[in-house]
């Protein structure tokens, strides 16, 4: 598979006592970058974010199941939203994707500074049964550590996760990914402090990710077999759902509107798209649902 790729890598290693995932994201990031003009910090805390949203939509029941992750950690960037469903059709957003702040002492974006690290990661799932939402604490606001202190909060499975984005100096994303490893249940210490020591090998991720791709690192931990599934950027929003939008408001309103603006905008946060109705567009919608 070529690099650059979205592409999810899973295999059962180490006697299979271990689930393995490796995802890389690079294309998903910038197809986030375009759509939302994100600063280069705000591309690495969203990249991140959506990566792990991959990793949680790819354990989903069928297509039509869908997870929402929401961060709320009170930093420069605001509360950070993914979406995605069991097909692996991802989207994003953040408040403020303009905001930049001044690398860390080490040269490296400040991924918590930008997301904060006083406050939750939320998850909301829904695979046709009782939905589930899961809150835990943020950590560092680096999010690999906040979606490790979930997963073992939340849903009492210890996993142990490296998740990083490389931006160019174009502001394009280089190198965007994570690895996943999840010991099945009744896997032993040694097992624990073997997943431990696997995973700080990739602390440098996004590097990694842009040198060799997701399916030759996942090789390199153990030369199993493996399933690989393949995702983009998607958005549910369109036209006709923007056009019910519009006739929810009700002739009236929906006029007014028009008299004060010329024209009525409705917006989707997660594509940032807008669907423009001008006087004669609203007519139209009123005289059809007549």
């Amino acid at each position: 598979m070529q690099k650059g790729a979205n592409s999810i890598y899973k295999s059962l290693i180490w006697g299979e006592q271990v689930s393995l995932a490796v995802l890389d994201t690079t294309a998903l990031v910038n197809e986030a970058i375009v759509r939302h003009g994100l600063s280069p910090v705000a591309a690495a805390a969203l990249g991140r974010t959506l990566t792990a949203t991959a990793y949680l939509c790819s354990w989903l029941k069928d297509e039509k199941s869908a997870l929402s992750v929401t961060i709320n950690g009170g930093g420069a960037g605001g509360k950070i939203f993914a979406v995605g469903d069991g097909a692996l059709r991802m989207r994003g957003f953040v408040e403020n994707p303009h905001a930049d702040l001044p690398p860390r002492a080490d040269g490296k974006l400040d991924v918590g500074g930008f997301v904060g690290r006083k406050g939750t990661l939320s998850v909301v799932r829904d695979d046709g049964d009782m939905p589930f939402a899961g809150t835990s604490e943020l950590v560092s606001g680096e999010i690999a550590e906040d979606f490790s202190a979930y997963f073992l909060t939340s849903e009492q499975r210890p996993t142990a996760i490296a998740l990083g984005v490389k931006i160019g100096t174009d502001s394009r994303c280089l190198g965007a990914g994570g690895v996943f490893l999840q010991p099945l249940p009744g896997a032993g210490e040694d097992i624990l402090s073997r997943t431990e020591k696997t995973i700080a090998a990739f602390a440098n991720i996004s590097s990694q990710i842009e040198d060799m791709g997701a399916e030759k690192i996942l090789l390199g931990i153990e030369k199993a077999s493996y399933s690989v599934r393949h995702f983009g950027f998607v958005c549910h929003c369109s036209e006709a759902r923007a056009a019910a939008a519009v006739i929810s408001l009700g002739r009236e309103d929906a006029m007014s509107l028009i008299a004060e603006r010329g024209e009525i905008s409705v917006h989707c946060d997660y594509c940032n798209t807008d669907y423009r109705f001008g006087a004669a567009d609203v007519e139209k919608l009123f005289s059809e649902k007549a």
